[in-house]
C-alpha cells in the first residue's frame, strides 16, 4: 500500500513538473507573438475637433483611451481616461503658475480633443512582437500603445490587459 501511494505521489510531482515546465516554455513564446495578434482592433477613433465632453460621452467600461486620426486614419495624437483625469484637480497648492498655465488646468464646453491629447504618443509597429512591446511598456510606464504601420496609419490599441489575457490563456 504504501508504495502505491509512493508511485502516485511520484506521479503527481511528475505531472505538476511537466506542468510547471509547459507553462514555462508557454510564457517564453508569449514574448515572440506578434502584437498584431493581441491588439484590439476595434478602438475609439476620434478627431481632433472632437468636443472633449462627447469623447468623455463615448467612452464606455471597455475603451479606456482614443486614438486621434486625420481624414486618412494616421495617428497625431492619443488620449486616456487619465489624460482627461488630470484636468479635473488643480495644479499643486505651493506650485508656481501664470495665468496661461491655470487656463491649461481646465475644461469648458469649448474644449476639443486636440487641446488634451499627447500630440506625439509613444507607438508600436504593426509588425513587432509582444517581447518588444512588454519592454516599451515597462520603460515608458505607458499601459496603451498605439499600433501603427510605417504611413502612421493605425491598425490597432494594445493594452496590458490584452497581453495579460493571452498569459492567462496559456497559462490553463
Amino acid at each position: 500500500m504504501e508504495r502505491k501511494i509512493a508511485r502516485i505521489m511520484g506521479k503527481r510531482k511528475l505531472v505538476l513538473l511537466a506542468r510547471k515546465e509547459e507553462l514555462s516554455h508557454n510564457i517564453k513564446y508569449i514574448s515572440k507573438v506578434p502584437v498584431r495578434i493581441v491588439m484590439d482592433k476595434e478602438f475609439l477613433k476620434v478627431h481632433p475637433e472632437t468636443p472633449i465632453f462627447e469623447l468623455i460621452n463615448m467612452f464606455t467600461s471597455e475603451e479606456t483611451s482614443a486614438v486621434v486620426v486625420d481624414e486618412n486614419d494616421r495617428l497625431i495624437g492619443f488620449i486616456t481616461m487619465k489624460d482627461i483625469l488630470s484636468y479635473f484637480i488643480p495644479p499643486r497648492k505651493y506650485s508656481v503658475v501664470g495665468f496661461g498655465m491655470l487656463k491649461r488646468y481646465s475644461l469648458t464646453r469649448a474644449s476639443r480633443v486636440a487641446d488634451v491629447m499627447v500630440k506625439r504618443p509613444i507607438t508600436i509597429s504593426v509588425n513587432d512582437d509582444l517581447g518588444h512591446a512588454i519592454k516599451l511598456m515597462i520603460e515608458t510606464g505607458k499601459h496603451h500603445l498605439p499600433v501603427i504601420d510605417e504611413n502612421r496609419r493605425v491598425h490597432g490599441i494594445l493594452e496590458v490587459k490584452d497581453i495579460i489575457r493571452l498569459i492567462r490563456i496559456v497559462s490553463t
